[in-house]
């Protein structure tokens, strides 16, 4: 990534999720109900502050009772996240039989993902480990924690997957903080931090107007909110 790339990515991070939200309809490239995790994703730790990075997506599942399944995928997976843009995100999507007692995170698998360059881990499975990850200052997105890791497997690395409600490629542009997880174009970085910033302004705007005496609220909302 260039020094500009990550100036982009610095400055993007001065926003909370929900100003990026807003501000790529500005950009009208997608309806307003795509592009954001649904709410059973939720944020573990979040006084790590806003994750933002580019998705490393797999499938994975933790739960198939029996022997333990082949592990090569974690080969596989090593070498995508080595070779991927930086910083990098981690995006699992749970593929077993029961996604609530599913486990695909901890404190060796964050450790090791760091080493390559990951920032943290969204999935809609389980993790564990939460006081050594968090230590680490290691980002998990999650459905929740269990503590036991089960028969875990790699099964796909790069696959468009389905998350949360919404689609996530390889190389997608991740923006999450406690508020949840928003999906974006990473083609777009530049223009989504420009419409970020005029959603700024213009929501102070309205902030301001909402509190004048003699506003009328009725009116007020329904508007236009551009």
């Amino acid at each position: 990534m260039t020094a500009e790339g990550r100036e982009n990515l610095d400055l993007l991070r001065e926003f909370d999720t929900p100003t990026v939200c807003n501000a790529i309809e500005r950009l009208q490239l997608r309806d307003r109900t795509d592009g954001f995790m649904g709410f059973d994703i939720r944020c573990m730790f979040p006084d790590l502050g806003r994750m933002v990075g580019y998705a490393v997506t797999a499938t994975a599942r933790s739960a198939v009772p029996g022997p333990p399944g082949v592990r090569s995928g974690f080969a596989k997976l090593f070498q995508t996240l080595e070779a991927a843009p930086k910083p990098a995100v981690l995006v699992f999507q749970d593929v077993g039989p029961d996604r609530s007692r599913s486990c695909h995170f901890g404190d060796m698998m964050a450790t090791s993902a760091a080493k390559f360059g990951a920032i943290g881990l969204v999935t809609d499975g389980g993790v564990r480990d939460l006081s050594t990850v968090r230590g680490m200052g290691f980002h998990y997105f999650a459905a929740g924690a269990t503590p036991d890791h089960g028969n875990y497997e790699i099964v796909e690395v790069g696959p468009d997957i389905m998350i949360g409600g919404t689609l996530v490629s390889l190389g997608s542009l991740l923006h999450a903080d406690e508020n949840g997880v928003g999906v974006f174009p990473a083609s777009v970085t530049v223009e989504l931090l420009q419409a970020a910033r005029a959603v700024q302004e213009r929501e102070a705007e309205r902030m301001a107007a909402m509190t004048e005496p003699d506003v009328d609220l009725a009116s007020f909302w329904g508007g236009s909110d551009k």
